[in-house]
Formats: C-alpha cells, structure tokens, sequence
C-alpha cells in the first residue's frame, strides 16, 4: 500500500520574531526600531500577512493528505520523501533555498506579499492552494521544469544551485586559478581576479544578470574598473553571450574583474555551457570556496591544486506553474 501524500510547508522566520527573539519583547523591539526612525508596524504587519498565509495554506491540504512544517534555517537536516509535496510560503529566495534539496518533488511558490516579492517563483496566492495541491501531483498538471547548476570538486564535495554558483576567494578578494572549458581543445588560462559565476536562466534574473548587463548585455566589455588587455577577437572575451531562459539546459559564466599581468590573463572571461559541458578551474592560491544562491554559510572550501568542475545539473526543479 502506496503512502498518501505529504505536503511539507517550508517557510522562514519572519523579521518580527528575529526582532523580538533578539530584544526579548515587542515593545522593546518597537523601542529600537523608534531610535533608528522606523516603524514597527509594518514589520509587524508583513509577519501577520505570512500567518494568515501559512494558515489558509495549511487549511487547503486535503484532508487525505499528511503535512509537516520545515523553517529554512532546517531545511539541511530534514529528509524529503518522493511523495511529497513542497509548498514554499515565503519569498522567491525561498524556492531556491530549498531546491537543492530535492530530487524531482512538486514545488508549489506561494506568495505572501504580492508587490513586495517580485513573484518570479512564488507564483501564487494562498487563496489558490485549494486548488493547486491536488492537481500538484496529477498528469498534465503544468510544470515548468528549471534547470540547475552543479559544482563537483575532486575530492567528490558537491555544490547544487538553481540561480548561479560563485567560485573565489572569501570576501571576494583576489582570487588565483586556471581556468579552461573541457570541450574547447584544452585551452586553459591562468587568471587573477574576484571569482566567477555560473548561472542559469532562473539565476538571470539576478547577480548574473547584473555582471552581464555592466558589460553591456552582451558580455563584449570589460566591468570597468579592472578590465582590459587579453584577446579582443570578441568570441574568448564572451561576445554575444546570450541569457539562458529558465527551462533550457545551458548556463552561462563571467570572470569578475579579471586582472592582466604578465603571469595571468583575461582572454576567457565569458562564455556559456550547453548540457554536458564543464568549466574547469584549478586552485592556485591557499583557500578558495565555491557557494551556491547567495548562501555563504554552505560552502565547499577548496585548497591548492584542487579542481572543481561546473556544469548543468542531472536533475531539475519541478515548479507548478
């Protein structure tokens, strides 16, 4: 006999009791907002806008069903099932914190502040989980499926993210490495620079989207305050590099800041990878780190001579449209 279905809500704690859990009651934490001109009100109210929702959420699971809740700060010790469900009630950060996580399981993006959150994964209301859980795990039930970025390195650590994956120095600060893409002949460079982004089409939205813009949309340009020098034939600077759509298997990936010397260069600094391509780069400094989202917390450390590959993921995010 085959499990119900559980739907497992993730959410986050929200600013209110992050203030309240640090300054021990509401009206303290109204006191210190006051002295910084702020108004605790409407962080209050953005607190009560996500219980309603987590609340009306939870009412709409069928009564068939189990439900479990899991807070963010969490989601690395809890274990999904293949049945589940996963309801993000939250921001769109949420989904990707959470993706990693998963092996093929519905997600549903709930939004609990329409106008504030930009929507581009918690794509619903709470008034539609009545309806979207059922059909969440029906035929034909329309799901986009988002591609994913990996990072293996080779002493097998592994790194998983659905907007990008940087890879550099801690604190951003100079980074040194040689880089080279697998399937272009075997050409490598050695670089200096502030670390470079892989990111997919979900990520395009975001810090990829800004790298590529300052090099005028079109990853020909140099970012400005170091660039220069290097090959200026166009195709090894990233010329024409096109933003991937959130469903094609192709990322692309950025050099920041690569610096020109006489021991480094800037020729490969843009560049896109179709399904099965890598991008290699090898360690060349004491300490090196790759993480993934945003999320510096969770991250692999890489020491010299270590190499980490990074390409499409095998598995995707099923987002319920």
């Amino acid at each position: 006999m085959s499990l119900a279905p559980r739907a497992v809500l993730v959410h986050r704690t929200t600013e209110y009791d992050e203030l309240v859990a640090r300054h021990g009651t509401h009206g303290q934490a109204a006191f210190f907002l006051a002295s910084r001109g702020r108004d605790i009100g409407e962080v209050a109210e953005r607190h009560r806008r996500t219980r309603r929702a987590l609340a009306e959420v939870t009412a709409a699971i069928p009564l068939s069903w189990r439900q479990t809740r899991v807070e963010r700060a969490d989601l690395d010790r809890f274990l999904f099932a293949p049945e589940d469900v996963v309801v993000v009630v939250g921001q769109d950060g949420l989904v990707a914190n959470v993706a990693k996580y998963l092996a093929g399981q519905p997600v549903v993006g709930i939004d609990t502040d329409p106008g504030r959150n930009p929507g581009v994964l918690v794509r619903h209301r709470p008034g539609d989980a009545a309806t979207l859980l059922p059909s969440a795990l029906a035929a034909g039930t329309g799901v986009d499926e988002l591609t994913m970025v990996e990072a293996v390195a080779d002493d097998t650590q592994r790194l998983v993210a659905l907007n990008e994956i940087y890879l550099g120095a801690a604190g951003h600060q100079t980074a040194r490495y040689r880089l080279g893409l697998e399937d272009d002949g075997g050409v490598v460079e050695a670089q200096a620079s502030s670390g470079v982004l892989v990111g997919t089409g979900t990520g395009a939205t975001g810090w990829i989207r800004s790298v590529w813009q300052e090099r005028g949309g079109d990853g020909g340009r140099g970012e400005g305050r170091r660039g220069g020098g290097g090959d200026e034939g166009g195709g090894r600077r990233g010329a024409g590099v096109r933003l991937p759509g959130p469903t094609e298997e192709r990322l692309v990936w950025f050099v920041r800041e690569a610096w020109p010397s006489p021991a480094t260069g800037t020729s490969l600094v843009a560049g896109e990878l179709a399904a099965g391509g890598w991008l290699a780069l090898t360690v060349e400094c004491e300490r090196l780190i790759a993480f993934g989202d945003g999320i510096e917390s969770d991250a692999v450390e890489l020491t010299w001579g270590q190499t980490v590959r990074v390409g499409v993921w095998g598995e995707r995010l099923r987002l319920v449209g």
